[in-house]
């Protein structure tokens, strides 16, 4: 097996400690991770938490927002301001409250 499949395998390990960089996903499973920290964020009772998607032209910073405004444990989010639209903070709502 070559070295990139047996990278692609193996999941990645991701602490849960309010703060996301997704730049180490593949686009198509974006939507995935985004849900999955979303749910261990809030279970570990982070209320806020960013998620840093990087700038470029937009397009993951629009998927990610589009999960966040669909998720029911997200009371709030909103671009992080000293990022320059390279990151979104999220409010959650405290675990067992949504």
């Amino acid at each position: 097996m070559a070295d990139s499949e047996t990278r692609e395998a193996r999941p990645h390990q991701v602490p849960i400690d309010g703060t996301l960089d997704l730049h180490m996903f593949a686009p198509s499973d974006i939507r995935s991770v985004v849900r999955e920290y979303l749910k261990e964020s809030q279970a570990a009772g982070f209320v806020e938490i960013r998620l840093i998607h990087g700038r470029g032209i937009g397009v993951q910073r629009g998927i990610v927002q589009a999960v966040l405004d669909r998720n029911p444990s997200v009371r709030s989010f909103h671009d992080a301001p000293e990022s320059h639209l390279g990151a979104t903070v999220v409010i959650l709502h405290p675990s067992g409250t949504e």
